[in-house]
């Protein structure tokens, strides 16, 4: 009993180590930038008593990206660990599915055919997006356009988890080679907007998206917690779970429609943002373990973690300059993934 509970202690202070950890690189990404700000003066200008142009930057520029940070990385990694469950499968991510790339073939769609996006006269930012929610809007629709005849197949087709992991790998081609054709017959500046969109950036948050982030993302987290028994069983195999009464295709296509859900809002808000949702739960699941009570709220914090530490790196490294945030996750997640996949490897 005593080491189940030093057991369950050191899980909470892992979480309480990321909450921490949170707290401090949020601390930072306030008051680093472009325009310094010191700790005083954020701290001030949160309880609006700053220089007017310190509550700008903090109020309108800098605080509704950490919180995107937060929302979408809790979001995108939640999404990974809970589509890894379901399908039994490690490589198993809201990119590797396939959704995203279908949420950047239809921001293609809305950029170039149906024109959202434009150019400025001036040298400056001269490429822009002119229609930004309706790009959004496009996007999710072609997102979850993917998920659910991933769904679809996996209801009506009988395909085995492995085989659902395949499919969204060629929906993810099908996708790229759609957005490929739309580009060729597109002016310059159309496909500058285009391209510029999938960079993937947490700037473009305002307060509106961050307050609909936060309810898709809310939502989502308590569906997978109320089902975490559930995915615990699923862990064990699809035999096992139904000896418990596990309605096994009800769980797995719930959360395959949740976890889609929130990508698909993220992805359509922020563009593409690869590698969160595939590092941060198998991070989290070789510190703590598979019980997906610990492992779903770890998952998130991490995911928050590493995007807010991203996109802070992107905005610091070069400054004024900021960097695509999904280039950095990018350049931080390929070897954290290659260096855990040789890990375990050397353990067989």
């Amino acid at each position: 009993m005593d080491s189940y509970r030093r057991y369950a202690a050191a899980k909470g202070l892992v979480m309480l180590a990321l909450v921490v950890s949170i707290g401090i690189a949020s601390l930072f990404a306030l008051s680093a930038g472009s325009m310094s700000i010191n700790p005083y003066e954020v701290f001030r200008a949160i309880i609006g008593q700053g220089a007017d142009v310190a509550d700008i930057v903090i109020w309108q520029i800098r605080l509704p990206r950490i919180l995107a940070a937060i929302i979408a990385g809790a979001g995108l990694s939640v999404a990974g660990c809970v589509m890894q469950n379901n399908l039994r499968n490690q490589l198993a991510s809201p990119s590797t599915l396939g959704i995203a790339n279908a949420a950047a073939f239809g921001a293609n769609m809305a950029i170039i055919v149906f024109g959202a996006g434009a150019v400025r006269s001036t040298g400056a930012d001269a490429v822009y997006i002119d229609n930004p929610y309706f790009v959004a809007f496009s996007a999710f629709i072609w997102a979850m356009a993917a998920a659910l005849i991933i769904l679809l197949l996996a209801r009506t087709g009988g395909f085995s988890p492995e085989a659902i992991v395949l499919a969204g790998v060629a929906l993810s081609s099908l996708f790229a080679a759609g957005t490929i054709l739309i580009q060729y017959f597109a002016q310059d500046v159309q496909v500058a907007a285009a391209v510029f969109w999938t960079f993937g950036d947490l700037g473009r948050a305002a307060w509106n998206e961050v307050l609909i982030l936060s309810v898709i993302v809310a939502s989502g987290l308590i569906y997978f917690m109320i089902r975490r028994w559930d995915y615990n069983a699923l862990g064990s195999g699809e035999e096992t779970a139904k000896s418990l009464g596990v309605n096994v295709e009800r769980v797995r296509l719930g959360g395959m429609l949740a976890s889609s859900l929130i990508t698909a809002a993220a992805v359509s808000f922020l563009g593409i943002i690869g590698f969160i949702g595939l590092v941060a739960p198998h991070l989290m699941r070789r510190v703590l373990g598979g019980d997906h009570r610990q492992l779903i709220p770890a998952s998130a914090l991490a995911g928050s973690l590493l995007l807010l530490v991203s996109d802070t790196a992107a905005r610091t490294i070069i400054a004024p300059v900021v960097l695509p945030v999904g280039a950095i996750t990018s350049f931080f997640g390929a070897p954290l993934f290659l260096y855990l996949l040789a890990r375990r490897y050397e353990r067989k």
